[in-house]
């Protein structure tokens, strides 16, 4: 696991040892949390590549940047790719000779032997750049589901690549906010792929790849789309195929020479994960965090698993003290603000798995592909409605819509007249287009977030509502916010996280699943908890999913207003907020009015991000080893 940065020019004008390497390394530098036991560079007339190592597997000559084939081509990556063994046993019977015992190497090999099509091949996370110095071209590719992330810059000539964004601001003088993206971000709570806050910045999707030949603009190509593909089948074929599937996804997510532990929550979905776990390793230890505040702490359940699962619980308990305290490092490390509270708790998880582990398994991904989110259920809800007409769908709309707020019903009728792709946004859904007119003075029609949903829906128009939801959610809610938090958080703390879900042969056997065997029985994920019975213990089988939840809704009527209010006056983003508005969303909140809690947090994330990355007023930045 490690960060990566470098630099393309189309020049032909790098100096290998003057100030251009000095600036390269710092911008590594800046992002050692990624990487803190090892550094590598490399540099030619045209390219830079700088690198930083956590160590996870003993490797024989892992060192990065690692050229192969007489140094006609190098490599810097970040990832894992849990097949290499195979791959690199086809390799050897091809001829390939290998020096090293890495995965990195049988990545740059297989791209020699069958060039931009080798992604196809790999199961894992990752982010990698590839150099050919004989062809002059730069090959990178980023995973199937964004786990590991990448970003790019093109500027002066050439093109910036990172795994972080503030790898690529390091020495930027004009940090030009995208007033779009910040206008998806309030819907979404955060910035979608390929945009970011940085109007120069970008992020490579997950599931492509880019080529930037000499003198070339780049080029940027999908390789793998998500879709679902129902097939009919049997509960009992499609237990036993999930359950082989994640036996065999959690056998190859194991492999590492270091400690590797899990998060544990209340749920199924890291409870499964564990014991699975603990049938490779039998004392794997586990991680969870809760907080004070009743009704959101895990860590009595998680102890009882743990406890029924034979493994060692560690747990923290976090204060809004502590929330508060951490909270701008947390806003830095994440790059763009991600007003997800779930941030917190995986931020304090990861800081005490570190302690114990170099390397965790966690369950992100699994209600995405089985079917595990309550409102999966909505197309069963609302089916009465398709059997009404159209024109008898817009008098109930119109009916409804003069219906008092709170009238029981009125959101019922509200979402059944509603199409899916109006409605429907994924499972954060923040400020609706009006609201947003009220708290953005740059709000324009124009950046609409059906902008980011349609082509989603258009592409799914042949699936069920269910499948297009979960796909809305795998292209948009998993990849923009799940990952992005879990990635960052644990990397904040020199952290590995895999996530066992998430892999493309386990994705293969959840799109098959038609709806009955996702939202049937009663419940959700019906398939996969049926292929968890037995496995996990009886009272975690059904339990209602809670997910670390975070009580923001309580401490910003109590500990955290006046932190709130603060942040809300202090903040120099009053030609983009309305503040007067925000302000009074956190005191009717405060006053028990209304539950504002997610809107205020998603201001109050941007605000901190501004505090930092634009206007620098807080530093909350490691200083980078760099020499002018």
């Amino acid at each position: 696991m490690c960060g990566f940065c470098g630099y393309i020019s189309d020049k032909n004008d790098l100096e290998p040892g003057n100030n251009e390497q000095n600036e390269m390394t710092a911008r590594a530098a800046i992002i050692n949390h990624r990487g803190p036991d090892d550094a590598g560079y490399y540099t030619d007339d045209q390219v830079q590549l700088a690198f930083r190592r956590l160590s996870i597997i003993d490797l024989a000559g892992g060192h990065q940047p690692l050229p192969f084939e007489n140094e006609r081509y190098y490599i810097i990556y970040n990832g894992e790719v849990y097949n290499y063994l195979e791959i690199r046993e086809e390799l050897v019977q091809k001829g390939y000779e290998f020096k090293t015992t890495s995965d990195t190497e049988v990545i740059v090999a297989l791209y020699a032997d069958q060039g931009e099509a080798c992604v196809n091949r790999f199961r894992g996370m990752f982010a990698f750049i590839i150099w050919d110095k004989q062809e002059k071209t730069l090959f990178a590719a980023r995973d199937h589901f964004g786990i590991k992330p990448f970003y790019f810059m093109q500027k002066d000539g050439g093109i910036f690549f990172a795994s972080e964004e503030k790898s690529l601001l390091l020495g930027e003088k004009n940090d030009p906010v995208s007033e779009k993206a910040l206008q998806y971000y309030l819907t979404f709570q955060y910035v979608p792929d390929p945009l970011t806050l940085n109007e120069h910045i970008q992020s490579l999707e997950p599931g492509h790849y880019l080529i930037k030949k000499n003198e070339q603009p780049a080029e940027i190509k999908a390789y793998w789309v998500p879709s679902f593909a129902p097939v009919e089948q049997t509960l009992d074929d499609a237990k036993k195929k999930i359950r082989d599937v994640l036996i065999d996804s959690v056998k190859m997510h194991m492999r590492s020479d270091v400690t590797v532990g899990a998060f544990l929550s209340s749920g199924i979905d890291s409870t499964s994960i564990v014991a699975l776990a603990k049938r490779f390793n039998n004392d794997i230890e586990t991680f969870t965090v809760g907080f004070a505040s009743k009704g959101y702490n895990e860590i009595d359940i998680a102890r009882d698993s743990a406890e029924k699962l034979g493994v060692e619980n560690f747990s923290v308990e976090i204060s809004p003290e502590m929330v508060m305290e951490e909270m701008p490092k947390i806003v830095w490390y994440m790059d763009d603000p991600v007003a997800d509270p779930a941030a917190i708790p995986n931020y304090f998880v990861a800081r005490e798995a570190r302690k114990h582990a170099k390397v965790v398994l966690s369950g992100e991904g699994s209600d995405e592909l089985f079917g595990g989110y309550t409102i999966y259920h909505e197309p069963i809800s609302l089916k009465w409605f398709d059997a009404v007409p159209d024109p008898g769908k817009k008098l109930l709309h119109a009916l409804a819509s003069r219906l008092p707020e709170g009238v029981k019903g009125r959101s019922f009728l509200l979402r059944g007249t509603t199409p899916l792709p109006e409605r429907y946004v994924g499972n954060a859904f923040i400020f609706d287009e009006k609201e947003k007119s009220y708290v953005l003075k740059t709000y324009s029609e124009q950046s609409r977030f059906t902008n980011i949903t349609d082509p989603i829906y258009r592409d799914a128009a042949a699936n069920g509502k269910l499948d297009q939801m979960q796909l809305v959610d795998i292209e948009t809610w998993l990849r923009g916010d799940i990952l992005v938090v879990a990635d960052r958080m644990t990397m904040a703390n020199s952290l590995e996280l895999r996530v066992p879900f998430l892999d493309k042969e386990v994705f293969n056997v959840a799109r098959t699943l038609p709806a009955e065997l996702k939202t049937g029985g009663g419940t959700t994920k019906y398939a996969f908890r049926e292929a968890m019975r037995g496995i996990v213990p009886d009272s975690i089988l059904f339990r209602r999913k809670l997910g670390f939840p975070v009580p923001i809704r309580l401490w910003l009527k109590d500990e955290m207003y006046d932190w709130a209010r603060s942040i809300i006056r202090d903040s120099d983003t009053d030609h983009y907020i309305n503040k007067n508005y925000v302000a009074k969303l956190l005191d009717d909140h405060r006053a028990g009015k209304a539950d504002n809690s997610r809107k205020i947090w998603t201001v109050l994330m941007f605000m901190l991000w501004h505090q930092i990355y634009i206007e620098k007023s807080i530093d909350v930045r490691p200083q980078p080893v760099y020499q002018a």
